[in-house]
Parts: structure tokens; sequence; C-alpha cells
């Protein structure tokens, strides 16, 4: 029988742990890590932006911390990170593969840039990869947990943001399969599902982009595009961390869609299909990622967006 790393309140107790955070810079990452380190775990803040993740590591302070640039697309650059910080630390007890990127602006799959597609996925879904490869035999040597950071996107139609929820679906099928592979380990593996946070991503993504912020209203009710905070995230994925759990999803108003999405995901899509000022946004998003040509006339357009139901 498989005996986890428990407290005896049948926790995995933070104190004396270590973390490896990506994406620690800033952001949910961030609030994780500090999250951590405030439940008395060492904390190592990965990030590609160097002097930034050096800079929040120190906040933390001095005390159970570590900043080191990492580009998760490297494994090169993963595999020295984590050599840094077993040289600092000793070993990996808990690790958070977080980072992540959003396409800006939002486009079609007709108009997204090549460019643009291929870095979401090798940062959003070949970085979680990589992190895993990386870390992974130090949690088999210490039964430690891994969480991987999908999102809400996982479950939902990624219309306007396809290269997004395509890789946070990999990352949630990812982290199910590692689930089931390191059951005999001692190892557990978690997907975290953050809904909207009120982050720069977010900003950039969502709050800059007028169309993007139209079809987000006309897509959702309300009390569903509702943004949580970054430190909201980071005590829900802690709380997670705590209780191995396989999944956390903030805020919890997402559950049931993502309990009920065999039945609720086929309705939804077909709502959306039909909705004139979905395909009205739609095709405003077609019309700004084509070429000047064809938004000037020259090459034949239609303003109607075939409707289906």
């Amino acid at each position: 029988m498989v005996r986890f790393s428990v407290g005896s309140d049948g926790r995995f107790n933070l104190p004396g742990k270590t973390a490896f955070v990506t994406g620690g810079a800033r952001g949910i990452g961030f609030a994780l890590a500090r999250t951590l380190h405030a439940g008395g775990a060492k904390v190592v803040l990965s990030d590609i932006d160097g002097p930034a993740v050096i800079q929040a590591a120190a906040t933390l302070g001095q005390e159970r911390t570590m900043g080191v640039a990492v580009d998760v697309t490297d494994r090169v650059s993963l595999n020295a990170a984590v050599e840094a910080a077993l040289e600092r630390f000793g070993g990996l007890d808990i690790v958070v593969a977080n980072a992540g990127i959003a396409p800006v602006p939002a486009a079609t799959v007709l108009t997204t840039d090549q460019a643009v597609f291929d870095r979401t996925l090798d940062v959003n879904l070949f970085g979680v990869w990589n992190t895993v490869q990386a870390t992974l035999p130090q949690l088999i040597a210490r039964q430690g947990h891994i969480v991987l950071t999908a999102s809400i996107y996982a479950f939902l139609n990624g219309a306007a943001t396809a290269p997004y929820a395509i890789t946070k679906a990999g990352v949630e099928s990812l982290g199910r399969a590692l689930r089931t592979e390191l059951a005999a380990s001692g190892v557990t593996a978690g997907v975290l599902y953050p809904g909207w946070v009120d982050t720069q991503l977010v900003h950039a993504a969502i709050d800059a982009d007028p169309i993007a912020s139209r079809m987000l209203d006309e897509l959702f009710p309300r009390p569903l595009a509702r943004r949580v905070t970054a430190d909201e995230v980071a005590n829900a994925a802690v709380r997670g961390i705590e209780r191995r759990a396989a999944r956390t999803v903030v805020p919890k108003r997402w559950l049931p869609l993502l309990f009920m999405r065999g039945l609720a995901n086929p309705l939804l899509d077909h709502l959306l299909d039909g909705n004139s000022k979905v395909q009205k946004a739609l095709h405003d998003l077609e019309m700004r990622g084509r070429p000047a040509a064809e938004r000037s006339g020259r090459v034949e357009t239609s303003p109607e967006r075939r409707t289906t139901g």
C-alpha cells in the first residue's frame, strides 16, 4: 500500500516542504508562491523574466526563497533551474506548472497568426510537459504533489481563443493521465482550473480588446464572468495541495459545468452557433485580422456569418 507524506491531521503539510513554481514573477504564480511561503514552505520562483522573478522572490524575504530565470520551452534552462533548486534546498516536494500566455489580440482560427499559435502551444502545453519531465524524478523520490494550471477553457467553447483553449484542454488531459500513472508511486497530481482572474494576462487579452470584451459579455452571464483575484486562486490551490486534490476549480460556481460538460457543452455550442451577437463579434474579429485589401472591399467578403439552428 502506498503511504503518502501527510501530517497527523491527514494533510500534506507545507512546513519544511520545497515548492517549485513556474510563471512565478507575477499573477497567479507569484500569489501561489507567496501563499506557499506563508504556509511554511521553501519556495523556488521561476520565470522567463529574470529580474522580475528575482525581485518577486526578494519581496518574500531571503529566508526559504529563491528566484531563478527559466524559459519553460527550453529543457536545458529548466534542468539548470531544477539543479539550482536542489543545490539550495536539497529536493522538491511540490511543483506548480503555472507558466502560460494568452494569444493577443483575440482572433478566429482563420485569422490567427501561425507564430502566435506556435508560441502559445510552446509555452502553455509543451512548457508544462517540459516542467513535468524535469521535476518528476524529484517528486517521485519524495512522494510529492504536482499541480498543472489549466483553465475553465479546458471545458468551455474556445471560440476566438482557440490556441489557448487547445493548450488548456491538453494540460487537463496531461494532469489526469499523471494522476493515474503515478498512483502507485506515492506522487499525486492535480489540475487547477481558474476562471477569469484579475491579472495582467486578462487585462491584455480582454480589457484592452473591445471586441473580445463585447463577446465575453454576450457569452457569459455576469455572475459567471465576475473575476476573482490571484490571491483567491492561490488560497484555493494551496488548500488543494494540502488535500492532494485531483482538481481545484476557482471560483466554485464553475463546478457544475465541469462535471456536467458532457450534457451541457453540446447545448451551449448550439446556442453559440445561433447567437447573432456572438456571430457578429466573430465576424468583426475576422475582418480585423484579415489583410487590408480584404477589409477595403477589393476582395469579396460577406458581412453576414451563417448561423445554424
